[in-house]
């Protein structure tokens, strides 16, 4: 990372906040008027793209949080099977009991208590799980199922440059930085 100056270090951190190139590149200091195109031009720089991987491997081992865990867990709740939250007489397990999976696909647990007529008590319990389709959806897209859309880069003429463009691409050429 020797190679990059302090804005594009700062770029780098900014980017790592939210995957946002346009308002990293605000946050780290560039014009608000070609952050757009500096932050995608800031992405094709090969240090830059070397030092967000390096600080995302970084952060992962910190963290613990692993592409590996994320897929795990939304397997956990894709492929979830709703019985195994019920006894085989059809009651609600109690949470002390269920499988680690079972609980990870469960969203919450509500609890009505409803006053009998002859005096006694009855417990209704609403059980919500975690979206199926969307756990599904995102797995698919993780192994390229899905193709949401075709991103084009579009090239600007000169001739429709703002002075403070044309000012940025003669200082940086493509590789503002």
């Amino acid at each position: 990372m020797a190679s990059l100056n302090d804005k594009q270090l700062r770029f780098v951190a900014e980017y790592l906040i939210d995957l946002n190139a346009t308002q990293a590149a605000i946050r780290a200091g560039y014009s608000e008027k070609t952050a757009r195109s500096i932050g995608q031009r800031l992405l094709t720089n090969v240090d830059i793209q070397n030092a967000i991987s390096e600080a995302q491997s970084v952060r992962s081992i910190r963290t613990q949080i692993t592409q590996d865990r994320v897929l795990q867990e939304f397997a956990k709740i894709g492929f979830s099977d709703i019985r195994s939250l019920f006894t085989e007489a059809g009651n609600l397990k109690p949470l002390s009991d269920l499988e680690a999976d079972a609980a990870a696909a469960l969203s919450s647990v509500e609890v009505v208590t409803k006053n009998l007529s002859d005096g006694g008590v009855e417990y209704v319990h609403k059980i919500k799980l975690w979206d199926k389709v969307g756990s599904l959806t995102q797995m698919g897209r993780h192994l390229g199922m899905f193709v949401d859309k075709t991103e084009l880069r579009t090239v600007k003429k000169i001739e429709d440059m703002t002075d403070e463009e044309l000012e940025a691409y003669a200082k940086y050429g493509d590789n503002e930085e």
